[in-house]
């Protein structure tokens, strides 16, 4: 199996909080974001808990989907048994979201997985901006209800309540998507502190720029923080050079992308 040439790049920064409880990973082929949450401590602890088991099943040119499963899995236990050692108010947990190269019918894949509202965005010259994940949110599921438009999510007070992560709340499998590989395509995975400060719009206009994936990465955090940035910002781009293609596949009922 042939697989494609990659580029990718990764930044991050504290925004207004006084410290930074977000985590990334840049191991091919896994590539991931992880966004902190309980206490000074906890939120920490928990990204990295998830960032080190995803560490472990990147040691090969691609990964198979339920070594992620397993990984996230473990993740989540690992957070479980930290908080039970902290204070119980803390609740630390994580939201997790990334891509994995795997191989599926013999031809490279991506493995898109995520919990929590931490995102996964897809740019390539024919499409432009897609957003690939669905947020595990209050807001996405009243806007799935019909209860609220997509325009009044975007200033909802509800909007950075979390429905779903690694360690607390609703700890269900995290959706999974494969996805093609194919050349010219730009992955965005990011924190929700990108998102809540730089619309769709914009994001979409940086990702069509001609920057390196490292000095993307960078040009995305800098404009959040530039914004105001009240959350840790995190970032990782990954772009495919070579070609492949495959219809995408739900897995796990995964919405479609």
């Amino acid at each position: 199996m042939e697989l494609p040439e990659l580029t990718w790049g990764a930044a991050s920064d504290r925004g207004q909080r006084q410290e930074n409880q977000d985590r990334f990973l840049v191991a091919p082929p896994v590539f991931a974001v992880a966004d902190g949450m309980g206490g000074h401590v906890g939120g920490a602890q928990a990204s990295e808990h998830a960032v080190a088991r995803l560490t472990e099943v990147a040691h090969a040119p691609t990964v198979i989907v339920d070594a992620i499963r397993t990984a996230l899995e473990q993740a989540d236990k690992d957070i479980l048994a930290f908080g039970e050692s902290v204070d119980a108010a803390s609740k630390p947990g994580t939201t997790v979201a990334g891509l994995a190269l795997t191989e599926h019918d013999g031809a490279p894949s991506w493995l898109g997985f995520h919990v929590g509202d931490s995102r996964i965005y897809r740019w390539s010259p024919g499409h432009g901006l897609e957003q690939i994940s669905k947020d595990h949110s209050v807001v996405q599921a009243l806007v799935d209800a019909g209860a609220i438009t997509e325009e009044r999510a975007l200033t909802h007070p509800q909007r950075h309540m979390i429905t779903k992560a690694l360690g607390f709340g609703d700890r269900g499998a995290p959706d999974g998507l494969l996805l093609p590989v194919e050349g010219g395509q730009r992955f965005l995975v990011c924190s929700d502190g990108l998102t809540g400060e730089l619309s769709d719009e914009r994001i979409a206009e940086l990702m069509a720029s001609d920057l390196d994936e490292q000095s993307l990465a960078e040009q995305l955090v800098a404009a959040a923080v530039q914004d105001g940035a009240q959350d840790n910002v995190t970032v990782v781009l990954v772009r495919v050079h070579g070609d492949g293609s495959m219809p995408k596949e739900e897995v796990d009922g995964a919405p479609e992308a």
